[in-house]
């Protein structure tokens, strides 16, 4: 676990962009569960290419014409009952953080795992993710 005060400004990066932050389970579940629709979710995480590739790449792909209908994230580390519910979600992919997932009708569609952001300018995984939102949203 780490220490809230450290991650409450990498927690502000998103939820300042519009996504919404689960911090229980059963707000995973309400978040997730028959939905219609598409929804981003991001597993946020202290490490730097979360800091340097990931949430930057995921809010400048949230800007594109197409773009999913909800955004949540949830914080690996912290919200620890919370990113375990969603990663049940996320299966059949082992846990990543930081990572990002794009549902659509409750099923996920895409998935984007940290060996996939590691050493990958924010750009390459905007254009990713809003190659995924032209496809599903």
């Amino acid at each position: 676990m780490y220490p809230i005060e450290l991650t409450i400004p990498m927690a502000k990066d998103l939820t300042n962009f519009g996504f919404i932050s689960l911090t229980t389970p059963g707000e995973v579940v309400e978040a997730l569960e028959n939905q219609q629709g598409t929804t981003l979710v991001v597993v946020n995480s202290v490490c730097g290419c979360a800091a340097a590739n990931a949430r930057p790449g995921v809010k400048m792909a949230i800007q594109h014409s197409k773009r999913p209908d909800r955004l949540y994230t949830v914080f690996a580390g912290v919200d620890v009952e919370a990113t375990a519910k969603a990663r049940e979600y996320m299966l059949p992919y082992p846990p990543s953080s930081p990572s990002i997932a794009l549902f659509k009708d409750g099923k996920l569609v895409h998935f984007v795992e940290r060996h996939e952001i590691e050493g990958r300018s924010a750009e390459v995984i905007a254009v990713r993710l809003q190659m995924a939102f032209d496809r599903y949203c």
